[in-house]
């Protein structure tokens, strides 16, 4: 180029857009190669909930499966759930690390007085974002991010919350087969690059469901928890399948564990109470007591000291620890059944032998946790952890940056691989790759590439005319060119 100028052979106009052209292109070619390296190199992380599976069924009848998971990567012996111990309360705070009064899920039953409605997961109720958006689950925050994520079932996944649903995801139906949930989980990460999801939930009801019907010591679970581990095979050979075994960290975990209740242990609070006086919020084993108005007082001492197998707190009295006072969804009053026994108005309504909601510290409520993949240690236990600082190490491993939350990564790092990981971004990642390096270098390329033009034209067309200049030493011409120029 240079050559061409100094021939005489295009002009100057010609030569600038000659330069930078080529930067342009080079502009183009480093963010295009940033986005197809965020895509390929991003890590890909596979949450699973077997709703109801206590931490000790693993170690009750044989499960090949699970332990082939323990032996490739890590164990908590001991995970403490967010209280209440509920499906929905838990299931959310182990995609947002918040405890329940945070994130505003406080049950599966609730009252909103601020909105005047009810949730129930019975009803389509739960469809309403409002319920949900005082979180944002770890689903929209990968897609903010960049990534892409998959649901199947997963409680609120189907649920348009701050605006997004996941990148796929599928509307609650439990009568959908565990391995169709599996095969639709499987093609949403084995999807080409571009479409191919970075963060997968799946749940499944079981051994919940069987767990409230039986009880945990029927013998009858010990097949329900066999068949579990036979559907954790099936997840672990279509991932085999699919070439995405050793590619896809895979987290095994519940929202709870299950009680064993006896038909001698139930507590009748209408033998204290009249139902004239209360609402009655959520079922047992913790239970919210809405009074009507102006009858908290009554109500109250009615309950305070009615029976000795239940606690009851006033809201400001909750133990601090539950991490339960500080939302409106959380009742007035709240009645807390000690482990094994159920809350009843009467005994006409339903009982079951099994149930769970009760002191999150109690070793019955307690889920299972085993996990393995790239991220992870192989063959290590650890002691305990919290269920809330999942969401930090999920945040961890997928490389984004987590939202204020609840947990501690510090609790959980140990788990992870000696292996190095990817740093955590210090702001979210945009789609658009604006935080490319490649327009910086570029400018700065393209500026001192259009200077040295200039100098050198500049010389050339001041040569031309000042014919005695070529004559004067080499001395003379440089510091008279340079002060021209103020270089």
């Amino acid at each position: 180029m240079l050559g061409c100028l100094l021939r005489g052979g295009c002009s100057p106009l010609v030569c600038l857009l000659a330069l930078l052209l080529p930067l342009a292109s080079l502009q183009r070619q480093s963010q295009h190669g940033r986005r197809g390296h965020a895509v390929r190199d991003r890590p890909k992380l596979l949450l699973v909930s077997f709703d109801g599976f206590r931490w000790d069924y693993i170690d009750r009848v044989p499960t090949p499966n699970f332990k082939i998971v323990m032996n490739e990567g890590v164990m908590v012996k001991q995970v403490e759930s967010a209280y209440i111990t509920k499906t929905f309360p838990n299931h959310y705070s182990l995609v947002t690390g918040l405890y329940a009064e945070t994130h505003g899920i406080v049950a599966n039953e609730m009252y909103d007085p601020a909105l005047n409605r009810s949730f129930s997961m019975e009803t389509d109720s739960m469809y309403d974002p409002r319920w949900w958006e005082e979180a944002v689950p770890l689903w929209v925050t990968i897609q903010k991010a960049g990534g892409r994520s998959g649901a199947a079932m997963w409680p609120g996944s189907d649920v348009k919350i701050h605006g997004m649903f996941p990148s796929q995801y599928l509307q609650y139906n439990a009568s959908v087969s565990f391995e169709s949930r599996v095969e639709r989980i499987i093609e949403w990460f084995s999807a080409p690059k571009e479409e191919a999801v970075d963060f997968g939930v799946l749940y499944w009801e079981e051994p919940d469901e069987s767990g409230h019907i039986h009880g945990p010591q029927s013998t009858y679970m010990d097949g329900v928890i066999v068949g579990i581990d036979e559907k954790l095979g099936f997840l672990m050979n279509e991932l085999k399948k699919a070439g995405l075994y050793e590619e896809v960290n895979l987290i095994v975990t519940s929202d709870h564990g299950m009680a064993q209740q006896s038909a001698d242990y139930i507590i009748e609070l209408d033998e204290y109470v009249s139902r004239d006086l209360y609402t009655w919020v959520d079922k047992s084993p913790v239970v919210g007591i809405l009074p009507k108005e102006g009858k908290f007082d009554e109500v109250y001492g009615k309950l305070v000291d009615a029976n000795p197998n239940m606690m009851v707190y006033r809201k400001e009295d909750i133990p601090e620890h539950f991490h339960y006072r500080h939302n409106v969804r959380i009742m007035p009053i709240l009645i807390e059944a000690k482990e094994g026994w159920t809350i009843m108005q009467n005994r006409t309504e339903p009982f079951m032998l099994g149930n769970h909601g009760y002191d999150n510290t109690l070793q019955s409520m307690q889920p299972v946790f085993v996990a393995r993949g790239p991220a992870f240690r192989q063959h290590y236990v650890k002691t305990s952890m919290r269920s809330v600082d999942l969401y930090p190490l999920m945040c961890h491993i997928l490389s984004i940056r987590p939202l204020p939350n609840n947990g501690s990564l510090l609790n959980v790092k140990d788990l992870l691989s000696l292996e190095p990981t990817p740093p955590v971004p210090s702001a979210p990642p945009r789609v658009n790759n604006d935080s490319s390096y490649a327009p910086v270098v570029g400018s700065v390329l393209g500026v001192a590439m259009v200077l040295g033009f200039l100098v050198v034209y500049i010389r050339q067309v001041t040569l031309k005319q000042l014919p005695s200049l070529r004559h004067r030493s080499r001395e003379m011409s440089q510091p008279l060119l340079q002060g021209d120029l103020h270089l």
